[in-house]
């Protein structure tokens, strides 16, 4: 089963290319700025880093549980590459692939999602995901969602409707509770949206309303919050 979109960003595209270029960057250096500090208690990296640091000592120290290096990015990017990289080789999303070339990274990966990897030990690419779900009531984790920079802006020349489509089918590949996927909507519809030069925040409202409840409402109160 293919999912297939328009043709990933170019130049002449609509889209500025200094956006798309940074949509990917940023995420893999906000997910290195992270790694030192993944799974720990909230606001270690402001109590390391009390001031903004500045010239060849950086914020990039590495480290953490995992003992990543210094500017090194963790599973949420090297998936967000794996997936992209099947997406340019196939014209859109191959389902099958994208979960043998998950299952190929994950035999060296440094750390791999705990549903993420339950998933890909069931070795069944369209039913893997459900039927953990269905087992443990556990799939509804942020991995599919960390990884979508690049499905996001593969998706970014066609409709919402079609990104919405692809967020949700790549999700199900490794998190079989719907609520994953929305999640991964919302974050394509975002991103979307600036990739055309407005606020991530301005779709919103309309991104809800595309959602099913329970998620509708349980969306719209985790992000809509003061």
């Amino acid at each position: 089963m293919s999912h297939h979109v328009n043709e990933p960003v170019r130049s002449n595209s609509g889209i500025e290319p200094h956006r798309a270029i940074g949509a990917v960057l940023g995420s893999a250096v906000g997910d290195a700025l992270g790694a030192p500090f993944e799974f720990g208690r909230a606001g270690q990296f402001t109590r390391h880093f009390p001031r903004p640091v500045l010239g060849p000592s950086t914020e990039m120290i590495g480290g953490g549980g995992f003992g990543w290096e210094p500017g090194e990015f963790t599973d949420d990017t090297q998936m967000a590459v794996v997936l992209g990289e099947s997406l340019l080789a196939h014209g859109g999303l191959d389902g099958a692939d994208v979960f043998h070339r998950f299952q190929q990274w994950a035999q060296s990966a440094t750390d791999v999602g705990a549903t993420t990897r339950a998933a890909l030990l069931g070795g069944n690419w369209q039913h893997s995901a459900t039927a953990h779900f269905e087992r443990t009531g556990v799939g509804a984790g942020n991995g599919s969602l960390m990884r979508a920079t690049t499905s996001a802006l593969y998706a970014a020349n066609g409709s919402l409707d079609a990104s919405i489509e692809l967020a949700r089918a790549q999700s199900a590949l490794t998190h079989g509770d719907p609520a994953a996927g929305w999640g991964a909507a919302l974050y394509h519809g975002m991103i979307h949206a600036a990739l055309h030069g407005h606020s991530a925040l301005d779709p919103l409202p309309g991104l809800f309303e595309r959602l099913p409840e329970p998620h509708r409402s349980r969306y719209r109160e985790l992000l809509m919050a003061d």
